[in-house]
């Protein structure tokens, strides 16, 4: 079961993968980041990241119905798999981590447009975010 530092690792090996950072979007802080960082500062991509991802974890409009299938225990889930986010030159991949307590982090993946397989990374992405070990 791979770490932070392994599944960063693993992200960059994507195709396209210019950058990718694990972010709590409560802190706004990288919890680790590999790569080239948006912008050029990974702790300012981070908070301004955070900020979309607090905004959609905490949307209740897009809750998948707020309990465990047979409604009896609550979701420890986030509402919402993934966000991607499209520029004119790249694909911002944010992943929400799911754990057995309630995570607030998410996996960020900057990826170039023109080299990159976004359907390739949604899936990678949640293979490793399934995978990762948070402690």
């Amino acid at each position: 079961m791979p770490g932070i530092d392994e599944s960063l690792l693993e992200a960059m090996r994507l195709p396209g993968a210019r950058g990718a950072s694990l972010v709590d979007w409560i802190s706004g802080l990288a919890l680790g980041a590999v790569g080239e960082a948006p912008g050029g500062d990974w702790e300012a991509t981070a908070a301004e990241t955070a900020e979309l991802g607090r905004h959609v974890a905490e949307s209740g409009s897009l809750a998948a119905g707020g309990t465990a299938a047979g409604g009896a225990e609550p979701v420890k889930e986030p509402p919402v798999e993934d966000l991607i986010a499209t520029t004119g030159d790249a694909y911002h991949l944010l992943r929400f981590v799911s754990t057995p307590f309630d995570s607030t982090v998410f996996l960020h993946l900057w990826l170039d447009r023109n080299d990159g397989n976004l359907a390739l990374a949604r899936i990678r992405l949640a293979e490793m975010a399934d995978r990762l070990v948070l402690g």
